[in-house]
């Protein structure tokens, strides 16, 4: 005899978390938020050249399949039941940007990810043809023009990769960031698959007018882009289409929300004023400015927050965007060895409780805000014979900290009153001594929550409140209160404030570190006829010599 079914109070929604490093599907129930079963795969990146960051298109695909596949056999080993599922949420990656057939349903290129490098020298061509008195790109998009956004590795393909120019010549190619190449395959692809994206996303892009909430059309001649291959965009939170084969069949995707503005949903920062920091591949300090756009003059982005439904207002947020956070520890584990699994960084960090004087910063795709400097790359200094790896592993997780200070003093700046606390989200704030030190360095206290992915719940709250969804009120009497716990600072903030000094001389020593030949043509051969001795020893006398090349006491 088959076991009963588990009750579970109200209908259940689903999210799919399409990140940079891995695809995630979670359930959550609707009247109580709580989180009932989730599945995890870890994605792929490719480094082809210096500087250049893909992903495999299909191989992000498939992830989502399994996820969603192993989370539903999960919920029937629980006894749930997955008909209880009454809607799907999409949260990405932004701006990381796809170019696929419409007709075979095949990416024509890899995805080119948020974080490459490839094309500073269009960036810099770009630039040119900006009028000095009128940066009609940046009062249009509130975006400055760097690689970090869609437009310019759109540009990239359209100028280097022959099967995109061939679809796009013949009607074929649909562009879009991630979550329109999900929607389109998990609707049915190729049999009536729907290409859209939502406000959020269609932001990062610097084709989209955020005024307007359309693509604008000086935008896309500027950038010599084809207005039919774009996606339709609509709200974050409504009915795109339905689900096409495996488990959930039929069950509507409803929410769509770029991970950012994912997070601020799930962490309910709905007034003005309110706002988060999530620390996952890279750190994304977004503040609620309301319904009117704030421009930054200390180097924030200015963006769309969410539009939670067809007839609703759309709401603006400045963000502090940062490249590398979580992205720092994988390549200290990938790239060095000096630790295992992700999670060992806070036992490295928590032996020694000091960097010791060694400074940490990983601008290994330039630097983001405040700076949007594309020359600086990584440095690490301060260092002596007395380093180890403990110190660079609590280095690594100062530097996190250091960089959200930066990007939370421009945001002060800009909104004229500082915060008095700063909301934390994302994988990295399981990290207690990360959290600590956070609080150290901006000295004000770091409010975790005990929903991590907050992500998730934010997408899920826009499928499940979608018109003719219905299952999720967003009402502020009704929504539920997430449990919280506090980190308040420990050190006096003469300390904060000389370590956050000396950091600031580390930053400037990053800076300027790439020639005008860019990672576009650089040839990645060009020192494949020195020596590994050459390499080990010119290492070894940098990482003595450092502390005193560095100029830092």
């Amino acid at each position: 005899m088959a076991a009963p079914k588990k009750a579970v109070a109200g209908p259940l929604v689903g999210a799919v978390v399409q990140g940079t490093n891995s695809t995630r599907f979670l359930v959550f129930n609707s009247k109580t938020a709580e989180l009932l079963s989730h599945h995890q795969v870890e994605l792929t990146q490719e480094f082809p050249k210096e500087g250049w960051v893909e992903q495999d298109p299909k191989e992000i695909l498939q992830s989502v399949y399994e996820c969603i596949a192993r989370t539903c056999e999960k919920l029937q080993e629980l006894n749930i039941d997955i008909s209880n599922i009454k809607a799907v949420g999409v949260s990405n990656q932004r701006e990381t940007t796809v170019i696929w057939d419409k007709l075979t349903g095949e990416p024509l290129y890899n995805a080119v990810v948020w974080l490459d490098l490839r094309t500073q020298t269009t960036v810099e061509d770009l630039s040119k043809k900006i009028p000095g008195n009128n940066n009609f790109v940046k009062s249009k998009t509130g975006l400055p023009l760097s690689t970090y956004f869609s437009a310019v590795k759109l540009r990239w393909m359209l100028d280097n990769v022959r099967k995109v120019q061939k679809a796009v010549e013949e009607g074929r190619a649909l562009f879009g960031t991630l979550d329109s190449w999900l929607i389109w395959s998990l609707t049915g692809g190729v049999n009536g698959g729907v290409h859209c994206t939502d406000v959020t996303n269609a932001s990062r892009t610097m084709l989209f007018n955020i005024h307007s909430l359309e693509w604008d059309r000086e935008l896309c001649n500027f950038f010599e882009v084809p207005m039919d291959i774009l996606p339709n965009v609509w709200s974050s939170s409504q009915i795109y289409g339905q689900i096409k084969g495996g488990a959930l069949e039929g069950v509507p995707i409803s929410g769509c929300l770029g991970d950012q503005s994912a997070a601020l949903v799930g962490q309910m920062c709905f007034q003005e004023g309110q706002a988060k920091n999530t620390y996952g591949t890279g750190c994304f300090l977004l503040c609620n400015t309301g319904r009117k756009c704030v421009f930054s003059e200390h180097g924030l982005l200015t963006t769309v927050a969410y539009k939670l439904g067809r007839d609703k207002p759309v709401h603006y947020a400045l963000e502090g965007s940062v490249a590398i956070a979580g992205a720092v520890i994988r390549w200290l584990r990938d790239n060095l060895g000096i630790i295992e699994t992700s999670e060992e960084i806070e036992n490295l960090a928590k032996e020694v409780g000091t960097s010791y004087g060694c400074y940490f910063v990983p601008a290994f795709s330039g630097l983001y805000a405040p700076y949007w400097e594309p020359s600086a790359r990584g440095i690490i200094c301060g260092l002596t014979q007395f380093t180890n790896k403990c110190h660079i592993a609590f280095a690594a997780l100062e530097a996190v900290c250091f960089q959200t200070r930066e990007i939370l003093d421009a945001m002060n700046r800009d909104c004229g009153i500082p915060l008095r606390h700063l909301q934390v989200d994302g994988a990295m704030t399981t990290n207690q001594v990360l959290m600590q030190l956070q609080a150290d360095i901006l000295h004000i206290p770091v409010i975790r929550s005990s929903m991590p992915e907050t992500s998730a719940l934010g997408a899920a709250m826009a499928a499940g409140a979608a018109e003719g969804v219905g299952v999720w009120s967003l009402e502020p009497e009704e929504l539920t209160v997430i449990r919280m716990e506090r980190f308040e600072p420990q050190i006096q903030a003469i300390e904060s404030e000389s370590r956050y000094s000396t950091w600031k001389k580390a930053v400037m020593k990053s800076m300027g570190s790439v020639t005008s030949q860019s990672s576009e043509n650089r040839d990645p051969t060009v020192f494949s006829s020195l020596p590994l001795g050459f390499f080990i020893v010119s290492s070894m006398i940098m990482l003595i010599g450092a502390r005193y090349i560095s100029g830092i006491p």
